[in-house]
């Protein structure tokens, strides 16, 4: 061990390493031979401190290799491959995001959707892998926002020196026949003949729960004009039991040309 040691005081010393590597044992413990020395070179001879204990603290930072094990960091030991307190600890790789595309019916009533993916997997001899297919299923409840995500941990490829990624799914709106999202609202866009706009008309909807509401319109339908219907949108995803309004905007169908004799109509009618 003092041999050990001191090859390790030397070794470790630039200066005492240059003149071994040039003279030899014999030219670092007694001195550089005169007229040899370069400016900074190491000119007296070499004698080991004698002092094992002390290289083992010079090497370790301490008299205990082992210390590291012990001091834990949040109260857990912190080691990753290839050293301690994250030296070489392994990363993980970003999250992997997907969309998940629901109708507002699936997001109106409530759903569950299963997702299919496929990922590298470590076998057991931990060096090689192999694609394997996993089913993720996803509850989703009711009255999810467009962005909602929804985040399963370490589901991505794994791998002998990474941590696997997060699978991300994020909801989006498909598009709907009938209905727009904005917020907690439904927006609905009916068209309407000029002339029932000017004398009223009853607009029918058929909504994400399989009703059909018939909506009178008393006004004057002019262009900006919306009618509110309350509690008839999408539920609150905290408060299923709270909703918002179906909101309809119309669409003022013009005709295409009139005859002069309805033409003489609007005139004694309108003005």
């Amino acid at each position: 061990f003092m041999q050990v040691a001191e090859a390790f005081d030397v070794l470790s010393d630039p200066r005492k390493r240059a003149v071994y590597d040039q003279f030899g044992e014999e030219g670092l413990k007694n001195g550089v031979p005169s007229g040899s020395g370069e400016c900074g070179a190491w000119t007296q001879g070499y004698t080991f401190h004698g002092n094992p204990d002390k290289v083992f603290r010079d090497f370790f930072g301490g008299d205990n290799p082992f210390q590291e094990f012990y001091d834990r960091v949040d109260g857990d030991l912190s080691m990753g491959f290839g050293g301690l307190h994250g030296r070489g600890a392994k990363k993980q790789d970003p999250p992997i995001e997907r969309d998940l595309f629901l109708s507002l019916e699936e997001v109106f009533h409530g759903c569950t959707k299963k997702m299919k993916i496929s990922r590298r997997v470590m076998n057991e001899d931990g060096h090689t892998s192999s694609i394997r297919d996993k089913i993720l299923t996803i509850t989703v409840k009711k009255g999810w926002k467009p962005g909602t995500k929804i985040t399963f941990p370490k589901e991505g490829d794994q791998g002998p020196n990474n941590i696997p990624a997060d699978i991300v799914f994020i909801v989006k709106d498909k598009p709907h026949p009938r209905f727009r999202r904005e917020g907690l609202n439904l927006i609905h866009t009916a068209n309407v003949l000029l002339g029932r706009a000017l004398t009223g008309t009853t607009v029918d909807i058929h909504t994400l729960d399989e009703r059909t509401l018939h909506i009178p319109i008393n006004d004057i339908i002019k262009p900006g004009y919306k009618k509110i219907v309350p509690t008839e949108g999408m539920p609150l995803s905290t408060d299923p039991t709270q909703k918002g309004d179906i909101i309809i905007e119309f669409n003022i169908e013009f005709p295409q040309s009139l005859t002069p004799e309805r033409k003489e109509l609007v005139r004694s009618s309108l003005l």
